[in-house]
């Protein structure tokens, strides 16, 4: 149930290069190597000492880049555009909206942004496949020589647009089928619906304005408004269904959505309550239009049909303490993942619900609460983690441990990295430097891209050891 980080102060907007963890301020690119010798750092196992820093080691990133707004987000969501459907090429370009959490209510705003010239190293693409199944060549050696090169120079360009919200914003969503329809919820006990259009629109139009939008704040009504009878956290748009939208609150109400038209919504008044307590995230069903899932501080997950009446189709108990977060694996419908405030998150196989026991698996690495949790949009097996312990983790859950596979690497790698032997094999990047991590999203149209925001900003990070398939060749929109 950890959550807020209100109160917290403002940010300065004065450039500063990027910070050895990773962390930053406007906007930074990779740090420099550090020239001691590496030893890897364990969070909670290995004490920091008074004359000791940490060091990001540059070449386990792609791309590494950091930038605040202002204010801190406690939530943003990725707005899908007109670039490209898989995109590999640097420089990148962003598209996200992302909601204040202001000393004051008036303070607070909704920030529509634009970062563009996003450099990196161009990442490993996994070979296509030929006929026989054999691996074909793509590229040549000098293209393999290029691989290393870094693409894009200067900075990345942060352009904002700000409208105007009366309280701070505890999550903040965009309609999939129309990204420029976005939905807050807002600690004031009101969701909203706004069109966004105006505003990204010209930002897609901007080239190098970097100051309009930065200090101005635009007043703007929202197309809709519900109030609960409580703030709340949990909302999620409808993948199969253009419009529809649930929330839930911390009252333990949800409430559907229904569109009347492009610009008008019909909130049934009925609520859906089965919980005990507080709803803490809702997930729309990938596959079946009418079916969502909730969870709660109650320690369940339930799971909901809006054409079988207002009480939930099937509840489970999930975990020994509060359900913060749950993601559905939208490449593998049956596998639902959540975390907890106990700092496990685990993945339910929902095709097991009839037997009693959906986990197949269970994790518990972090020590804190998992803040937020989200599978990948382009690997079925592949997770990404954030929790109060200051890491976000990238799992991937095919891998088992392979001992020869170890001997070797001790074998071939300095004495001088001392590599953790208790991991998880599966375990596949840990991201550091960011304060009080809140929420994390992948990049549905650039492989391997993940955003995440904390109480100190945002980071855009590539890990280098995440390989995605090679694109299509018409794979640009």
């Amino acid at each position: 149930m950890v959550r807020s980080i209100k109160n917290a102060k403002k940010a300065k907007r004065k450039k500063t290069k990027v910070s050895s963890n990773g962390a930053g301020s406007t906007s930074s690119s990779l740090p420099k190597s550090p020239s001691l010798p590496a030893r890897v750092w364990r969070p909670g196992v290995d004490k920091l000492e008074e004359d000791e820093e940490l060091q990001c080691d540059p070449s386990a990133y792609n791309s590494l880049h950091a930038f605040h707004v202002g204010w801190p987000c406690l939530s943003f969501d990725i707005v899908r555009d007109s670039l490209g459907l898989v995109r590999s090429e640097f420089p990148h370009t962003i598209f996200a909206v992302s909601g204040t959490q202001a000393d004051k209510p008036p303070s607070n705003s909704i920030e529509i942004l634009k970062v563009s010239n996003i450099s990196g190293k161009r990442r490993k693409l996994l070979p296509k496949k030929a006929a026989d199944g054999s691996d074909m060549d793509s590229d040549s050696d000098s293209d393999s020589d290029e691989d290393e090169d870094e693409k894009g120079s200067g900075e990345p360009i942060l352009q904002l647009r700000k409208v105007a919200h009366q309280g701070c914003v505890n999550r903040i969503r965009s309609m999939p089928q129309n990204p420029h329809i976005c939905a807050t919820w807002g600690d004031t006990g009101f969701v909203q619906v706004w069109d966004f259009s105006a505003h990204l629109n010209s930002l897609a139009e901007s080239e190098t304005d970097t100051s309009q939008g930065r200090t101005s704040v635009s007043n703007q009504a929202p197309l809709s408004m519900f109030r609960h009878k409580d703030e709340g956290y949990a909302i999620d748009w409808s993948p199969l269904v253009p419009g529809r939208l649930v929330s839930g609150d911390c009252q333990n109400s949800i409430y559907i959505w229904e569109p009347a038209s492009e610009s008008k919504w019909n909130v049934d008044k009925n609520p859906f309550v089965g919980h005990v307590a507080s709803v803490e995230d809702l997930q729309w069903s990938p596959t079946e239009a009418d079916v969502f899932a909730s969870a709660s501080v109650d320690k369940t997950i339930a799971i909901w049909d809006i054409r079988q009446g207002k009480s939930a189709f099937k509840s489970f108990k999930a975990h020994d303490a509060d359900v913060n977060v749950i993601s559905w694996n939208r490449l593998a419908s049956c596998m639902l993942a959540s975390g907890s405030d106990d700092g496990s998150f685990s993945i339910h196989d929902l095709r097991m619900l009839k037997d009693g026991d959906s986990v197949v698996a269970h994790f518990t690495y972090h020590k804190h609460p998992i803040t937020s949790i989200e599978w990948s949009a382009h690997e079925a097996s592949t997770i990404a983690v954030s929790s109060a312990d200051h890491q976000l983790t990238i799992w991937d859950l095919s891998l088992e441990r392979d001992e020869e596979e170890e001997a070797e690497f001790k074998a071939q790698t300095d004495d001088s990295v001392n590599a953790p032997e208790d991991l998880p094999p599966q375990l596949l990047f840990v991201h550091q430097g960011q304060k009080d991590l809140k929420e994390l999203h992948w990049h549905n149209q650039i492989p391997g891209m993940i955003i995440s925001t904390a109480a100190d900003g945002f980071n855009i990070l590539m890990p280098s050891n995440i390989e995605t398939p090679l694109p299509p060749a018409n794979g640009s929109a």
